[in-house]
């Protein structure tokens, strides 16, 4: 070996070395950086030339891309089950739970102990003026139930739309950095840093709609969904939802009145396992705005229906003319079984005998179709309204799936019915955080190794001083030679 050739190796071996301590410390510090992953500097023997030396062949992420994929997974199950778990609470505290007080089921039985008490004493003004209030109390509450619900579609119908823009931007990104990296990769440059950032993008994805990554030329990715949505193969996929302003219980993605689901302006299903983007966090806002809330709004009409229907039977009351509504109505106009959707939203005290609107609460004794005070002692109306109340009697709405059972007793199915949804969706977030910290976990220590790195970075020191010594030593060398 010549002095030339053996001052080239150590020269590339200073050159490796300086590499590798770079390679080392951006490990280190970024040791707690998201998204980051450990870096190796690849090196091997320079062919080329008389000599020899070391080649640095590259850096290389070291990524166990099975795992990364089940995390992801893992993502949007928790996004799926976080959503229905939010909205199902919301419901649930809505109608109240039975011994909660304000709840529906607490202000019926209020109502119902109001009559039982006026009708021990039906000549007096005071009592017949509560069973006016704790009627009125039962309409409000069915009122805000069905306010609580549309607002809760209407926040999912904007949350949907904030989630399709955030999906498109972070395609539109992720389509610019595998340009980048390919273009990076042709130019031999590192390409680390680009793909950490896409990682973090794809994360960031995952979290809206399951994915799958297929490697494409020069480090570039696609992705689909396991529905089988390309959303990224090439070009970004364009993603398509409309907002709606205000979202009614009769507005449905059936009836065309709100929207759904486009990608590249195609329509996609959203509901079901066969959607293209089932499993998400974007699939289980459509099925709360299209399914969770829509069947608790006609649990809740199912109700208000049957309280209405309670009072509004023929031979009820003898004052009452045909086609006139009873104690409940529906914004003052006798219901019709044909527009049970959204009744829960129109359900209103009589005004016959709500005294703010220049009613009269002795109604309540004497009839609602009265024009004068009969006998004060007679309660047998009282009665009769009491018992509608407690009588047993068999749904009237498709959406009560109850016997034939009082008016509380189907309040408490109900009720019954949105707690153990609630109590299920808690359940399976329980599950999914579970295998997400599982998989988090295992991640992280496959992640950067500090104890790792420092003993690296003392071989790196080694090697460092053994080329500088090797260096050293030709100079020597050439220092003798001149002086011979």
């Amino acid at each position: 070996m010549t002095i030339s050739s053996a001052l080239s190796n150590a020269l590339s071996g200073l050159a490796a070395s300086a590499r590798s301590a770079g390679v080392v410390s951006t490990n280190l510090a970024n040791v707690l950086t998201e998204g980051y992953a450990p870096r190796d500097i690849e090196l091997r023997a320079r062919s080329s030339g008389a000599g020899g030396g070391v080649l640095v062949g590259g850096v290389q992420r070291n990524v166990n891309t099975a795992l990364l994929g089940e995390r992801r997974l893992a993502d949007s199950e928790v996004s799926l089950n976080r959503v229905l778990v939010d909205v199902s609470t919301t419901l649930e505290k809505a109608i109240g739970i039975p011994d909660e007080e304000g709840s529906l089921s607490a202000r019926i039985s209020a109502m119902e102990a109001s009559l039982v008490t006026a009708a021990a004493r039906p000549d007096e003004n005071v009592r017949l003026r509560d069973v006016m209030f704790k009627a009125g109390d039962v309409a409000e509450k069915f009122n805000k139930i069905s306010a609580t619900i549309q607002e809760q579609r209407t926040k999912l119908d904007d949350r949907i739309g904030a989630t399709v823009e955030s999906i498109n931007t972070i395609l539109a990104k992720t389509e610019r950095l595998n340009g980048q990296i390919a273009r990076s990769h042709a130019l031999g440059h590192d390409v680390a840093a680009l793909e950490d950032q896409r990682q973090l993008l794809i994360d960031e994805l995952a979290t809206h709609v399951p994915v799958r990554l297929a490697a494409r030329d020069s480090g570039a990715v696609a992705i689909y969904t396991p529905g089988g949505a390309a959303l990224l193969d090439g070009k970004a996929a364009q993603l398509g939802f409309a907002r709606s302003n205000v979202v009614a219980p009769h507005m449905t993605l059936e009836n065309g009145l709100l929207s759904g689901l486009e990608i590249n302006g195609i329509p996609v299903r959203t509901d079901g396992a066969r959607s293209p983007v089932a499993g998400g966090g974007l699939a289980a806002l459509f099925e709360a705005r299209d399914g969770v809330a829509p069947a608790a709004q006609a649990r809740i009409d199912g109700l208000a229906r049957d309280l209405v229907e309670r009072f509004q039977q023929p031979g009820l009351d003898s004052t009452r003319a045909l086609g006139q509504p009873g104690l409940f109505t529906d914004m003052q106009a006798v219901f019709d079984p044909a527009d049970e959707i959204g009744i829960a939203g129109r359900i209103a005290l009589n005004t016959a005998v709500d005294e703010a609107a220049e009613g009269a609460v002795w109604r309540l004794r004497d009839g609602l179709g009265a024009d004068t005070p009969a006998n004060a002692g007679d309660a047998t109306l009282l009665q009769v309204l009491s018992d509608s109340l407690s009588r047993p009697a068999p749904p009237s709405s498709a959406a009560l799936d109850a016997g034939p059972v009082s008016l509380a007793a189907h309040i408490g199915a109900v009720t019954s019915s949105m707690g153990q949804a609630r109590l299920s969706a808690e359940q399976d977030l329980g599950f999914a955080n579970s295998v997400q910290a599982g998989l988090k976990e295992s991640e992280l220590a496959q992640g950067v190794d500090t104890d790792e790195q420092l003993q690296r970075l003392l071989l790196v020191e080694q090697a460092y001083a053994a080329n500088a010594r090797m260096i050293q030593t030709m100079e020597d060398l050439l220092d003798t030679l001149i002086r011979i």
